[in-house]
């Protein structure tokens, strides 16, 4: 069935003449009349009641039954266009649709907030979704299209995936303030070797620079507790449990409170200040096209 036809025939009907309905599709009368004797011939079957057979000279459009069966149709089919082309101006405008981002847990949980607060007041009519999960796991949703961006903390080699710098973040070597380490301005690598490591689990872009950093410096740990939080291991360390290497902006009320201590250690190179920081950084599949309500999101955050 030809569309162009069904909407020329739909729009005699409702204007009630082939001369109205050309003027309303801005096309020629003789046209009009071409195109509803093509449908008919494409459907073999007569749509209108004609008078002399002349179609030029019908006024007020009287249907046959395989006519008015047919108009049923064409109604129901271009009320759902008109559905979906105010649909998709409502998307475009950001008065309607769903954005969804993945984020690794410190990211979502101290990063991101600042920025999702004014963007969804300002776009009420949008649906929202974070989606939290370590780096792995994030690159894996952004693979599979669960969501339409992730923000993670470490690295992802992924040809599908492109990968871009978005900020550094500090991170620091934390013991319980009351501990002996934490009275030592800067241990040595061979104490620090001696201490329980409290570590994130495999995945997390956390786990990696601490690896990264035993592996720079030779350290390796005399025993390994394995926390899926960064929050929980941060009051795992205040408690006394062993140490960490934990974002800044997660141990930064315990600091405060000085139940944490934060502590330096003798690289002898320097290159424990590089360790130190990581990049964290925004992931999109290679190629999926961006829509309008991720583009605000992108152009919001740049701003910021």
């Amino acid at each position: 069935m030809n569309l162009h036809l069904l909407r020329v025939f739909l729009t005699v009907v409702e204007q009630q003449g082939f001369s109205r309905a050309a003027e309303a599709l801005f096309v020629s009368q003789s046209a009009v009349s071409k195109a509803v004797r093509e449908l008919e011939h494409q459907l073999d079957l007569p749509l209108i009641e004609r008078s002399g057979g002349d179609a030029k000279a019908v006024r007020g459009v009287r249907l046959t039954e395989h006519g008015r069966a047919v108009f049923e149709h064409a109604r129901a089919i271009f009320a759902l266009e008109r559905i979906a082309i105010e649909d998709v101006r409502d998307r475009v405008e950001l008065r309607q649709g769903r954005l969804r981002i993945g984020a690794s847990t410190t990211i979502a949980g101290y990063w991101l907030p600042q920025r999702i607060g004014p963007f969804v007041r300002r776009h009420p009519g949008l649906a929202f979704e974070l989606v939290v999960g370590n780096t792995e796991e994030v690159s894996r949703a952004v693979i599979d299209c669960a969501v339409d961006l992730g923000f993670v903390e470490g690295r992802v080699e992924d040809p599908r995936i492109e990968s871009t710098l978005w900020r550094s973040e500090p991170l620091r070597l934390i013991a319980a303030s009351g501990s002996a380490l934490g009275a030592r301005r800067r241990p040595s690598l061979e104490e620090l070797a001696r201490q329980t490591w409290l570590l994130r689990e495999p995945g997390s872009g956390t786990r990696q620079v601490a690896e990264s950093l035993f592996a720079v410096h030779a350290i390796v740990p005399s025993r390994v507790i394995e926390i899926g939080s960064n929050e929980a291991i941060a009051r795992a360390v205040a408690a006394g449990a062993g140490i960490a290497l934990l974002p800044e902006t997660v141990i930064a009320d315990l600091a405060t409170m000085r139940r944490v201590r934060t502590i330096g250690f003798d690289g002898g190179d320097g290159d424990q200040d590089r360790a130190l920081n990581r990049p964290l950084y925004r992931l999109e599949l290679v190629n999926r096209p961006r829509a309008p309500a991720l583009q605000a999101f992108l152009d919001a955050d740049r701003e910021d």
